[in-house]
C-alpha cells in the first residue's frame, strides 16, 4: 500500500480539521487540570473532581472520551515487533482497512540480537509511527499506549507464545525490556512519545488451560526470576503500564492478586495503568470460579489495583458501586494512577506544551515514517543481527556466487513472509526466494519448489551446485484460532505437543540428493534438529515476520553480513529432556540456570564467519564491598579475516552460598564490532546488589560475604577466561 500520492491532500485536510480541534482545545485551557504550572497530583485531583461517578466507570474503558471537558484519551495498540494496525489479528480495527507500519522480526528474533541499542531504536520508531497514525487527522488510528514489550520468560520451548518472548534469562530479558521501554517512551521525563505497556504479569507461560491454570512457585523464584524483567522495566526503564495475565499464581488469579498492589505499586512504583487481559474479568467467574458474578469480580479487581478493563464491565462495576461492594474512594485510588499515564502522554495539556503533539499533524509533506529509507535500513539491520549461525562445517558458508551456476531453494512458504498474530501490515515484504534471487544475480539459475513432493525436491537438489532447504513452523499454524494440526507447531492458545521437527524428513531427502545442503530453520521456537546437526554441513536460524526477511537471510548466506545472533533459550535434544509444562519450579532442572542435561544448543550460542580469542578477564578490584561494584574488563581479539560483531557474555558462579544458587548466571553482555585483527577491551559493571538472593523470611535482598567466580566468553558453554572477586561484607536491601 502506498500513500505518497495523496500526501498533499492529507496535509490540506489535516489543517482544516486541526484548526477546528485547536479551537475546541483552547476553549478548555481554563480548567486547572490543564494548568502545567500545577503539580501532576493537583491536576489529576482536579480532573477526578470534575468527573461524575458514571464517567469514572467509563474512564476504565479503552479510548474513553468526555466531550463536555474536551477530553479524549488514547486507546491501546499492539506492538511487539512493530506497530500493528493490520495483520492476521485484524489490529487495524473492525471494518477498517489495515495500514502499513515498519515491521521487524518476531520478538524472539529481536532478543537474538542481544543488542539493547538496536531495540531502543526499533521501539523509538514504533512509538513515532503510533503517534503519527493517532494524531494525523486523516488516519485517526490506533493509540499511543503500546502493548509492548512482552516481558515474560520462555522457560519451556513448548510454550505456544515462545515467539513473543525475548528469552529465558531474567537479566537478558530485563535489559532488553528496559531498552524497548525507553525507546517507546522517549527521553523526556515529563512527556512520553508513547506509553510502554508490558505484558503479561505474571508467569503466563503455558497456553493450554491458561484461563484457569495456576503457575506455582515460591517467593524466591518470584523475586529472582519471573518478575525480574517487569521490575527492571518499571524501575530502570520507567514504564508505568502493565497487563495482568489470565493465569493464577499459587492459586490466586493475577487479575485480583495482592501482588499487584503490594509489590508492583508499593515497591516498584508503578503508579500507572494496570489492565486486564482481554475477557479476563469474565474468566474470573467462568474459568477460575473465583467469584459468583462479574459484579463481585470487578469490585475485587479495582481494589487489587486494576484500573482498565479489556472486557465488558460497565453494568457490573456500576452495580458494585450501587451495592456498596466498592466505594468512589476505591475508584479514585485506582484512577489517579491511570490518569498519570494520560498526563505523561500530554492528553491533559493545553495546546503547544506536548513536544510530540506535532507528529503526524505538521507533516509539511514529509515522507511517512514507514516509507523512509532509514526505516527500511533499520528493519534490515534488525533482521541481519537476529540471524543465528548454528553450524558451519568446512566453511560451507558464506556462499561465493561467482562459483555457483545453479541454486535450489526448497521448502514451504519460501515465496511468502509469514506473519504471526501480533504482526502489523508491512509496506512491502522481501521473501526468502526474492532475497536469494537478488543476491545471487542474473548469472545464477534458481530452481525452487515448496517441498511437498519429496521426489521433486530431491531431483531439484541434485541438479544444483548448492541446495538451500527452508523448514520450520507456520506462525499461526495455517489454521483456525485454536487449531494447530502439526504437533510441533504452536501459537497463542495452543502449546506445542513436541519439539521434534516433522519437516526434517524433507531435509534428509534433500541432503541425500546433494551433500552441499544448507538448512534454514525459519521458526518461532527451538527445535530438536539432532539429525540435522549431525549431518547437514550448515544450519542457520531466523524468526518470521520481518519485511526484510529475504534480504537479511541473503546478507548472511552470501557473506555481506557475518552472523552474530545468539540463542536466548536453551535448545534441548528432544522431548525427553523436558519437564511437565506446568512445572514452574526451575530448581527441578529448567533453563541453563538449573538444568543438568546437555542440550543440543546452549543458551547464548551462535557461530560467526570469523574467530575470536578471549585473552583475559580482569576486575578493577579483586574485592568488592556489599554495596559496591567493580568494572570487569574482558579482552577479546578478532583473529579471523572478516569484520564481525561478537556478543561478549559475562557470567557468575557463587562459591559457598548459604542457599541454592543457579549453576551459572548471566550478569553482563555487550555486542561489539571488531574489524579483522582488531582487539578490544570490553568493560561491564558488576554490582554487589545484583549478586543478592531473596531472603523470604526477612523480606530482604541479601548480599553475602562470598567468593564469586566471574567467567566470560561467547556462549554459556564456552567461557575461556575467568577470575574471582571477593565480596567482603554482607548487606540487606529492602525492596
Amino acid at each position: 500500500m502506498r500513500l505518497a500520492g495523496s500526501r498533499g491532500v492529507f496535509w490540506v485536510l489535516g489543517l482544516v480539521l486541526m484548526s477546528g480541534l485547536t479551537t475546541v482545545a483552547r476553549a478548555q485551557t481554563d480548567y486547572p487540570f490543564r494548568n502545567t504550572s500545577l503539580s501532576d497530583s493537583a491536576r489529576i485531583q482536579d480532573l477526578l473532581g470534575r468527573l461524575t461517578l458514571d464517567e469514572k466507570v467509563s474512564l476504565m474503558s479503552d479510548h474513553p472520551k468526555f466531550p463536555r471537558l474536551g477530553i479524549v484519551f488514547s486507546g491501546q495498540v499492539e506492538g511487539l515487533h512493530g506497530l500493528a494496525l493490520g495483520g492476521p489479528g485484524g489490529w487495524g480495527g473492525r471494518g477498517r482497512q489495515p495500514v502499513p507500519t515498519t515491521t521487524f522480526p518476531q520478538e524472539k528474533g529481536l532478543g537474538a540480537t542481544w543488542d539493547p541499542d538496536l531495540l531502543k531504536k526499533i521501539a523509538s520508531l514504533e512509538g513515532y509511527e503510533a503517534r503519527y497514525y493517532y494524531q494525523n487527522p486523516v488516519f485517526d488510528r490506533g493509540g499511543v499506549v503500546v502493548r509492548a514489550p512482552n516481558a515474560d520468560l520462555s522457560r519451556d520451548p513448548r510454550w505456544g507464545r515462545t515467539e513473543e518472548s525475548l528469552g529465558e534469562d531474567p537479566y537478558l530479558v530485563g535489559t532488553l525490556t528496559v531498552a524497548f521501554v525507553q525507546g517507546l517512551q522517549g527521553p523526556d521525563p515529563k512527556h512520553w512519545q508513547a506509553s510502554s505497556l508490558m505484558k503479561h504479569f505474571l508467569a503466563n507461560e503455558n497456553e493450554d488451560g491458561r484461563t484457569h491454570t495456576s503457575s506455582d512457585f515460591d517467593e524466591r523464584l518470584f523475586r529472582e526470576y519471573y518478575s525480574v524483567p517487569f521490575r527492571m522495566g518499571f524501575e530502570e526503564g520507567g514504564s508505568r503500564a502493565v497487563m495482568a495475565s489470565y493465569n493464577a499464581w499459587n492459586g490466586i488469579p493475577m487479575t485480583v492478586n495482592p501482588v499487584l498492589k503490594n509489590v508492583m505499586i508499593k515497591e516498584w512504583g508503578n503508579d500507572g495503568l494496570i489492565c486486564t487481559d482481554g475477557g479476563a474479568l469474565g474468566l474470573l467467574i467462568t474459568a477460575h470460579k473465583a467469584f459468583p458474578d462479574k459484579e463481585h469480580g470487578s469490585a475485587a479487581a479495582v481494589k487489587a489495583g486494576i484500573n482498565h478493563f479489556l472486557d465488558t464491565y460497565k453494568p457490573d462495576l456500576t452495580k458494585a458501586l450501587k451495592d456498596g461492594l466498592l466505594t468512589e474512594a476505591d475508584m479514585d485510588a485506582a484512577l489517579k494512577n491511570l490518569l498519570t499515564v494520560y498526563l505523561k502522554l500530554g492528553e491533559m495539556d493545553p495546546p503547544g506544551v506536548d513536544p510530540y503533539a506535532k507528529i503526524g499533524v505538521e507533516t509539511g509533506g514529509e515522507i511517512p515514517p514507514w516509507e523512509r529509507d532509514s526505516s527500511k535500513a533499520l528493519a534490515r539491520q534488525a533482521t541481519d543481527e537476529s540471524i543465528v549461525l548454528l553450524k558451519n562445517e568446512g566453511n560451507t558458508l558464506p556462499l561465493d556466487k561467482t562459483k555457483l551456476k545453479t541454486i535450489a531453494v526448497i521448502g514451504p512458504w519460501i515465496d511468502q513472509v509469514l506473519q504471526d498474530w501480533y504482526s502489523g501490515t508491512w509496506p512491502y515484504s522481501v521473501t526468502i526466494l526474492d532475497g536469494i534471487r537478488q543476491a545471487a544475480g542474473a548469472n545464477v539459475k534458481l530452481l525452487f519448489a515448496d517441498g511437498s513432493n519429496l521426489e521433486e525436491a530431491a531431483s531439484l537438489a541434485k541438479k544444483a551446485d548448492v541446495a538451500i532447504v527452508v523448514v520450520g513452523n507456520h506462525p499461526v499454524c495455517n489454521a483456525g484460532w485454536d487449531q494447530c494440526p502439526v504437533p510441533s507447531n504452536g501459537k497463542e492458545d495452543v502449546d506445542r505437543k513436541t519439539i521434534v521437527l516433522e519437516q526434517e524428513e524433507l531435509v534428509k531427502k534433500v541432503f541425500a540428493a546433494n551433500p552441499k545442503t544448507i538448512e534454514v530453520l525459519r521458526s518461532s521456537f527451538p527445535y530438536a534438529i539432532v539429525w540435522s546437526q549431525q549431518n547437514v554441513p550448515a544450519i542457520v536460524h531466523m524468526t518470521h515476520n520481518s519485511q526484510e526477511e529475504g534480504h537479511g537471510l541473503a546478507d548472511v548466506l552470501f557473506g555481506d553480513y557475518s552472523p552474530a545472533g545468539r540463542l536466548t533459550q536453551t535448545w534441548p535434544t528432544g522431548d525427553a529432556q523436558l519437564l511437565p509444562i506446568l512445572d514452574y519450579n526451575l530448581l527441578d532442572g529448567r533453563t541453563y540456570l538449573y538444568s543438568k542435561e546437555k542440550p543440543l544448543y546452549p543458551f547464548g550460542y551462535g557461530l560467526s564467519y570469523t574467530t575470536f580469542d578471549y585473552k583475559g578477564v580482569s576486575p578493577s578490584s579483586s574485592h568488592m564491598d556489599a554495596d559496591g561494584s567493580v568494572q570487569v574488563h574482558v579482552k577479546v581479539k578478532n583473529t579471523g579475516k572478516r569484520a564481525s560483531d561478537e556478543v561478549v557474555q559475562m557470567y557468575v558462579q557463587h562459591e559457598g552460598s548459604a542457599v541454592t544458587r543457579p549453576q551459572l548466571e548471566l550478569k553482563g553482555f555487550k555486542r561489539v564490532r571488531l574489524e579483522a585483527g582488531a582487539e578490544k577491551d570490553v568493560t561491564m559493571e558488576l554490582k554487589a546488589r545484583d549478586l543478592a538472593y531473596w531472603d523470604a523470611p526477612g523480606h530482604v535482598w541479601r548480599v553475602e560475604r562470598e567468593k564469586v567466580r566471574v567467567l566470560a566468553g561467547g556462549s554459556s558453554d564456552k567461557l575461556p577466561v575467568q577470575t574471582t572477586v571477593d565480596v567482603t561484607g554482607t548487606k540487606d536491601y529492602k525492596p
